[in-house]
């Protein structure tokens, strides 16, 4: 995989909140944080697609439709709405499945960054799961993981 340097601000926006899944944020509550977020030079998003059961990227999805030509950079993750949650369940269909919701839900064709969220140790010895991630990079889907 090629490795390529972003730059980002200083802080970023951990977006688990917004997706409600720690209490009751508004719609109107979150899209003002994540405008001053913005206005105050925060470039770096971080979601997951089970923050509010994909909530939070549709939120930042709002987020980069109504700030066009802003450095909005997202990352989103993948893994956690496995059942059970054992590193056997990290393949590269699962995977894509994810991406591909993640992909609807923040309403873009390429997803920034794409992490593993939360993976067990051994999903790190799985060559098969990164042949198929350095594939969706091959494929658009991903600019980096």
């Amino acid at each position: 995989m090629r490795r390529a340097a972003v730059e980002v601000g200083e802080v970023g926006f951990g977006a688990w909140a917004i997706g409600g899944s720690w209490g009751n944020v508004s719609e109107d509550d979150a899209m003002a944080s994540l405008h001053e977020a913005v206005d105050r030079g925060v470039s770096f998003f971080d979601t997951a697609d089970v923050y509010g059961d994909g909530r939070s990227e549709r939120l930042l999805a709002r987020l980069d439709r109504e700030r066009p030509g802003e450095e909005i950079f997202i990352a989103t993750k993948a893994g956690r709405r496995l059942d059970p949650h054992v590193a056997t369940g990290y393949t590269i269909d699962h995977i894509r499945g994810f991406v591909d919701r993640s992909l609807q839900n923040l309403s873009t064709e390429r997803i920034d960054l794409l992490q593993l969220h939360c993976p067990p140790s051994d999903v790190y010895y799985n060559p098969d799961l990164f042949e198929g991630l350095d594939g969706m990079v091959a494929d658009g889907k991903l600019a980096r993981y």
